[in-house]
């Protein structure tokens, strides 16, 4: 929500006047220009008239971004709402969220409680917990999902990276403006260069109340270890290490930037319609060419993990020609298919084995992961699909096909290395049966006896997109 951290509050809210602030602290917070900040940040990625959902945890960050949104909202004409993630983690979490309810109430701002359940897939909790609000906000009815991750969040982030061996990528740390997936709400970050200080003058100023998150203090996270000790010894030892943290972010990623540039430009000798030209990749510098491969991947959606990323770009340069390179990333996985490197769904997400599906007339057969099929009527051609029942089925190993009524029927595992179908694809081709007789095969074809004669009604079959 207000921050990635942020495991939710405690129950009882948290007055101005129970952490007051001195004259001091009012007077930085009538001269911090947040309201200037955020303003600009919309004006800059969003349309004047656009919707905002604004991630709203009950916190200090989130409940100044709600309060200065719904400030900005008659003048820049936008609707806004918000959405408070339950992750169901603390016995406060009803607590919680009737806090919000209740400020939201007070400010005329419609608010959603969307309550997730928090699977650890072998990340950490924090990890689990922030993947389950990306969904949610992914799912949202909006132009942009706007969060409150400050200047120290920031900071905090990319010392976490530096730990962790991260890249470039890694240590650009939070940008202020992405999509979250295609066809998503955009997040926005409008306070991403603010302290933290100043966001805690203006709640003060305005005499909010918001709630405190108790895991916040909890040093055995490595987030609040850095925000609680790292970060304070290095502010007795540098000047406003915070802020010199972020100005570094902004470095990593025009650095970034540039390698995915760089990527972009070595795509033109490397890329093929059919996929990455081995010999190319090996022409470039190791560097070079482990940088085309993470641009490649990234754009697909992987996972990338470094030495992943190694393992994967050697065994596609060293491997024998007919050997099969499996490297899996996540949802999509690296697979090496005579001279050429492609990059296919991951064995993980395609359909099972033993998956069937009946063919009701339907002119768009829906696979799932298996992609779909298109059955168009075509009078004297195509395939008989009589007397039925007709399913799709995947390969189960040895199925045998007759192409031409002058042929003898073929092992299909012949038919598809001949035809040049690659090792992962031929599992995944959609076979159609009329009976318990197979009919059809994508990319090979027809059986010769399911041939529709020129007074025969049949059946034009090809692959496509699911709707």
């Amino acid at each position: 929500m207000a921050s990635s951290r942020k495991g939710g509050p405690e129950s009882t809210p948290v007055a101005p006047a129970a952490i007051a602030g001195t004259g001091a602290d009012r007077s930085l917070a009538e001269t911090t220009g947040l309201i200037d900040l955020v303003s600009a940040c919309l004006e800059s990625h969003l349309p004047a008239a656009g919707r905002l959902v604004v991630g709203y945890s009950g916190g200090l960050d989130s409940s100044v971004l709600l309060h200065l949104l719904a400030e900005l909202r008659a003048r820049r004409g936008f609707s806004l709402a918000a959405v408070h993630v339950h992750h169901g983690l603390s016995p406060q979490a009803d607590d919680w969220a009737r806090h919000c309810a209740r400020v939201c109430g007070d400010i005329e701002v419609p608010l959603q409680v969307a309550r997730v359940e928090v699977r650890k897939r072998g990340e950490g909790l924090e990890a689990a917990a922030r993947a389950a609000r990306y969904a949610v906000f992914a799912d949202l009815d909006a132009d942009a999902v706007v969060l409150a991750h400050h200047r120290d969040d920031q900071a905090e982030t990319v010392l976490a990276q530096l730990l962790r061996g991260g890249g470039a990528k890694g240590l650009a740390a939070m940008p202020v403006c992405r999509r979250l997936q295609a066809g998503a709400p955009l997040l926005l970050r409008p306070l991403l260069s603010a302290p933290r200080a100043h966001i805690a003058a203006w709640a003060r100023a305005r005499r909010l109340y918001w709630v405190e998150d108790e895991s916040n203090l909890h040093t055995h996270l490595a987030r609040n270890l850095l925000r609680h000790q790292v970060l304070p010894l290095l502010e007795t030892r540098f000047a406003a290490p915070g802020a010199t943290l972020a100005r570094a972010a902004e470095r990593f990623a025009e650095a970034a930037a540039l390698l995915d540039d760089l990527a972009d430009l070595d795509a033109g000798a490397v890329l093929t319609p059919e996929g990455l030209s081995i010999a190319a990749l090996a022409g470039l510098s190791p560097a070079r060419a482990r940088n085309l491969l993470r641009r490649r991947l990234e754009l697909a959606g992987a996972d990338l993990h470094a030495e992943a990323l190694r393992e994967g770009l050697r065994q596609l340069l060293e491997a024998r020609r007919d050997a099969r390179v499996m490297v899996d990333f996540g949802t999509v996985g690296l697979r090496r298919h005579r001279d050429l490197a492609r990059i296919v769904p991951s064995a993980r997400v395609v359909a099972p084995a033993g998956a069937l599906w009946t063919w009701n007339g339907e002119a768009v057969l829906e696979l799932g992961d298996a992609g779909g099929l298109r059955f168009t009527p075509a009078h004297g051609a195509g395939v008989r699909l009589e007397p039925g029942p007709v399913t799709v089925r995947l390969r189960r190993g040895g199925e045998r096909l007759r192409t031409a009524p002058d042929r003898p029927r073929r092992p299909l595992k012949d038919l598809l290395r001949e035809a040049g179908i690659p090792p992962w694809r031929r599992q995944q081709l959609p076979l159609v049966y009329v009976g318990e007789r197979l009919a059809w095969v994508a990319e090979i074809g027809a059986d010769a006896e399911f041939l529709a004669s020129s007074d025969q009604p049949g059946w034009l079959i090809s692959p496509c997109s699911p709707a």
